[in-house]
């Protein structure tokens, strides 16, 4: 009791500040709010996992008083970024086949590679090295279409990481089910286990057309309905897709789904480089989102999507990365900003196309409204979910700063990343990893990787 009363005399003569968890101060604060603010000598307070106020730092300062600080006057302050589209334990079979087609790619190579590798223990060790990986370049939410998801939810809420995880279901035998009817209730099963949860949000991921039948794509749509969950999925990635799905059904991938009635619900669909103008209106007031990978869509020799036409609809774009498996090879984020923005500027010959302002929305509220947690996550706004990250200003690629968004996507780069806080848990602290072994999980990946390298041969 004589505590309490010593709390409180100190709270009465701190001039009754509000308490907060932690405050975190920077050169500037990128907001990405609806009005764009961008505050210099700026600072957030957090409390309860959840942003308690956003403001200059005289103010913050005055307003809270804070059990912990950290203050990075030579940095950026910013929402965390979100990877909309990849493929996380992917990350142990980096490299082992690069410079082919996608279909080559995908039947003779990893197909035959994760039926020779992939178990629990494999998820959960490439989950780890993921992870590890993304938070030190600043992601800290995902959205991860892959085998043992279960595996994956626990690795990932054990790191302290937000992540929407969508179980897959194909038509042929998997690492974790040998039919889509397994498959289907693996999710089920998943989804009961995990919804609600402060970090994972489950989801159904049927791969794509060309691997799911139409009666299993209708099925996995009703039972991401029926719990109020997302549907991630592959669509029109290569113009091989497009033109099989116009064979075959008469349609475009995209407006094949549709008429599966496959836009019911939250719908995250990955790549749509192929995706036509068509395409696009139909999913014009729908809960959908487009997964843009432009490293993947370049490595693979996919194909550049229309920018135009990708930006005049009414339709939210986020960035992923795709899978570290050949696809892309890393979880660079930074890079994808890059990437996307001068694959706009080269491909419409307009250097204004796509600017880096826009660019960097993609990987921060655009991405929220993809998966469907922009209430929740992208940017920095009282009462959001404190998920944010510093951006060190101290390398020389850094100086001198002028425009911050040119600088986030043209100039610093993911391991300029400093400090990252998730729903206000600081898991990376002045590059330092809070919540992982960082030393553990790369021995452990290189006894996967001799794994691997031994299955191959």
């Amino acid at each position: 009791m004589r505590n309490s009363w010593i709390s409180l005399f100190l709270f009465l003569s701190l001039g009754a500040a509000e308490p907060a968890d932690l405050v975190i101060s920077a050169a500037k604060v990128v907001t990405m709010d609806a009005a764009g603010r961008v505050i210099e000598g700026g600072a957030v307070a957090v409390r309860g996992g959840r942003i308690a106020g956003v403001g200059p730092k005289a103010e913050i300062d005055k307003r809270f008083r804070a059990r912990r600080r950290i203050d990075r006057p030579d940095a950026l302050l910013a929402p965390g970024l979100i990877n909309a589209h990849t493929h996380a334990p992917m990350s142990l079979l980096r490299g082992i086949a690069d410079d082919v087609p996608l279909q080559t790619w995908l039947e003779k190579y990893i197909f035959p590679a994760e039926a020779r590798n992939v178990d629990e223990s494999f998820v959960r060790a490439g989950t780890r090295l993921a992870v590890l990986e993304m938070m030190l370049g600043g992601i800290t939410t995902y959205a991860d279409m892959y085998y043992f998801e279960h595996a994956i939810a626990e690795e990932t809420k054990r790191a302290g990481m937000r992540a929407v995880l969508g179980q897959t279901v194909i038509g042929f035998p998997a690492p974790d089910y040998k039919t889509p009817r397994e498959a289907l209730a693996g999710a089920e099963k998943f989804i009961l286990a995990w919804r609600g949860d402060e970090l994972i949000t489950p989801a159904v991921a049927p791969h794509a057309i060309y691997t799911t039948d139409a009666v299993t794509l209708k099925a996995c749509r009703a039972l991401a309905d029926r719990y109020g969950v997302p549907v991630h999925t592959h669509v029109s990635e290569t113009r091989k897709e497009n033109e099989d799905a116009k064979r075959a059904h008469g349609m475009t991938p995209a407006r094949y789904l549709d008429s599966l009635g496959f836009f019911s619900g939250r719908t995250i669909l990955a790549h749509m480089v192929w995706a036509d103008a068509d395409d696009l209106t139909a999913l014009e007031g729908r809960a959908a989102g487009i997964a843009h990978c432009p490293s993947s869509n370049t490595k693979l020799a996919s194909g550049i999507p229309d920018y135009r036409a990708w930006l005049a609809a009414r339709v939210p774009i986020g960035l992923g990365t795709d899978g570290p498996a050949g696809s892309n090879n890393d979880f660079n984020l930074f890079e994808e900003m890059d990437l996307a923005s001068k694959l706009a500027k080269v491909s419409t010959l307009d250097p204004t196309v796509l600017p880096a302002e826009k660019a960097f929305r993609m990987a921060t509220i655009e991405g929220a409204k993809v998966l469907g947690m922009e209430k929740e996550i992208g940017s920095l706004e009282t009462g959001k979910k404190a998920d944010l990250i510093t951006v060190s200003l101290s390398a020389p690629h850094a100086i001198p700063e002028h425009d911050v968004y040119s600088m986030l996507v043209y100039s610093l780069k993911s391991s300029d990343v400093r400090d990252v806080v998730i729903g206000g848990r600081v898991t990376v602290l002045d590059r330092r990893p809070q919540t992982l072994d960082a030393a553990r999980i790369l021995r452990e990946s290189a006894l996967f990787r001799a794994r691997v390298a031994a299955s191959l041969r």
